[in-house]
């Protein structure tokens, strides 16, 4: 673990188990019940719960409680980033700066969508707080055509991921209908969830039947409104022009009837689809500082394909149009948006790139509230959590982010945070801040 992160955890440990109170004074808090901004509040934590929110000349604050001036900041609930990657154990340093990425940015929940062995072990130590990471929700080790290549081996897997311990299943490309219809049965007989990809074989009017937990990368929706089963390119990119808007609009209200939740990952879809060079799109991407060399090259790699090996620009630019379309009638319609971006995959720096798709979601039609909820509430009532989670109220786990500025005027305000709050543990700008420049120099030599 790198030395400042000991530093840290020297710090707060000491906190969080004697019960000390934290008081955020005098400061504008954004409740995310609706769109609203309560002026002139405190709110007291502790043991990693909120336990007082009021009009700062009516709330008192116990004696032992250490005061966080909150004058002109927000303060808002943590976010989620629901498509997320955890790395396994192979390389501890990687691992834990992977995990500090996340919470640097106020993400103080992620689903895991690659699940290992390490990670049920993982989960423990991140909620007693012995590691420092946001929350943890995982899968199990993805279930694809290779994987589970029959009924009875796709039908095992689902036993033995929910023997093991895991949240959910996740699935990939390549499962036969055999397979995925077997997977489907023994998940509902064990009431265990399954979410991610949509195969091909499956196809999105069956996934929506099954009742799958979410559909990531809005996967098959363009390539069913296209008729199109194979060489689709990514994700649909080389078929969108023939979409029927028709198909896709049908498709929102069957997604809404089977109350299945959507996680765009747009972010990675405008990484793909934008013509811009890859020497215009890094400097954009300042934040790529933070990942290994070796990421940040098949990043490149993978910006100069799409350019120079995908569909037209025209193609890919309609591409767009249409997945932004669809998180806008999606959201409308179903108010089952989850905010999820695919970190650490190809541009997507952890925690950066949640904010990044929360304003693909404004750029689509959201408003910067509408957004916000999807990683917040939403994902608060996905996980059935809502009476703990989502929310600043008391009784409401103390996963918090303090800002400088508004987000309900622009959620890219989200990086003008002054500090997060993890489980009742502050981490103000200043340490989350020396801790992310450790890391760029580690990386740059």
């Amino acid at each position: 673990m790198p030395p400042l992160t000991v530093a840290l955890l020297a710090t707060l440990l000491p906190t969080a188990l004697l019960g000390q109170a934290i008081a955020f004074t005098n400061v504008n808090v954004v409740p995310m019940d609706r769109a609203r901004v309560l002026s002139d509040q405190t709110v007291v934590v502790r043991n990693g719960m909120i336990i007082a929110v009021g009009p700062a000349n009516t709330v008192s604050i116990p004696d032992d409680a250490a005061r966080i001036d909150g004058r002109g900041k927000w303060l808002m609930p943590g976010l989620a980033e629901m498509h997320a990657h955890v790395p396994g154990g192979q390389n501890p340093a990687y691992a834990d700066n992977i995990l500090f990425l996340y919470i640097a940015s106020g993400v103080t929940t992620i689903r895991g969508m690659l699940g290992a062995p390490p990670h049920v072990t993982l989960r423990r130590d991140l909620e007693a707080g012995t590691t420092l990471g946001p929350r943890l929700w995982t899968s199990g080790p993805s279930v694809n055509g290779n994987s589970v290549p029959s009924a009875d081996s796709a039908a095992r897997a689902a036993r033995s991921q929910h023997a093991q311990g895991y949240d959910f299943i996740k699935i990939h490309p390549g499962l036969s209908r055999e397979a995925f219809d077997a997977l489907d049965a023994v998940a509902d007989s064990l009431g265990f969830r399954y979410a991610g990809h949509v195969p091909v074989a499956v196809g999105v009017r069956r996934a929506l039947e099954a009742g799958y937990w979410s559909i990531d990368h809005l996967d098959g929706y363009i390539e069913e409104a296209a008729g199109a089963a194979s060489g689709t390119g990514w994700f649909g990119a080389a078929v969108a022009h023939q979409a029927d808007p028709a198909v896709l609009a049908e498709l929102v209200r069957v997604t809404a009837a089977a109350g299945v939740w959507s996680v765009p990952t747009q972010t990675l879809m405008e990484s793909y689809g934008s013509d811009a060079s890859v020497e215009e799109w890094a400097a954009l991407h300042p934040e790529i500082r933070y990942m290994p060399p070796q990421w940040r090259q098949q990043s490149f790699t993978f910006k100069h394909d799409a350019i120079d090996k995908g569909p037209p620009a025209a193609h890919r630019e309609h591409w767009l149009t249409l997945r932004r379309q669809l998180i806008r009638d999606l959201y409308r319609e179903t108010g089952r948006v989850l905010l999820g971006s695919d970190a650490p995959q190809v541009w997507n720096v952890p925690g950066f790139s949640a904010i990044r798709e929360l304003e693909t979601y404004v750029a689509a039609g959201l408003t910067p509230y509408e957004a916000l909820t999807t990683g917040t509430t939403a994902v608060a009532r996905y996980f059935d959590v809502a009476n703990v989670a989502g929310t600043v109220e008391v009784g409401r786990r103390a996963d918090l982010i303090l800002l400088d500025a508004n987000p309900l005027e622009n959620v890219g305000n989200l990086r003008r945070r002054a500090g997060v709050m993890l489980r009742g543990r502050w981490l103000p700008a200043a340490e989350l801040d020396a801790r992310l420049q450790e890391i760029a120099a580690a990386y740059a030599q």
